[in-house]
């Protein structure tokens, strides 16, 4: 794994929001992306996606005309392992829920 191309692809806000279409629905085509992406440009969101795929963290293929998207977590999950042992795995978990509770309570 290339850590600083997994890095600079992230670090795109429309990259980030491509991932998380992809992550809401994986499979889908470039045209659908375009369309959650508005009002970015097809061309521009095929540059995004090769960027994407250039790090590792999107596979997609040809489906006729269309090119269809697919998550690669696997990326972000070593990405996250290096920096955070088992013990800070845990304790971050449970900050995390404790911050969700604690969301939930908050009025509007």
């Amino acid at each position: 794994m290339d850590t600083d191309s997994v890095i600079a692809a992230i670090a795109d806000p429309s990259r980030r929001r491509i991932l998380d279409a992809l992550r809401a629905r994986d499979g889908q085509r470039v045209g659908e992306l375009t369309d959650a992406l508005a009002p970015l440009g097809r061309h521009a969101v095929l540059k995004h996606v090769r960027v994407l795929e250039a790090a590792g963290l999107v596979v997609s293929r040809k489906e006729g005309r269309a090119r269809v998207c697919h998550l690669n977590p696997v990326p972000i999950v070593q990405l996250a392992q290096r920096w955070i042992d088992d013990f800070g795995a845990r304790a971050s978990a449970g900050l995390l829920a404790l911050q969700a509770d604690l969301d939930k309570g908050e009025e509007p």
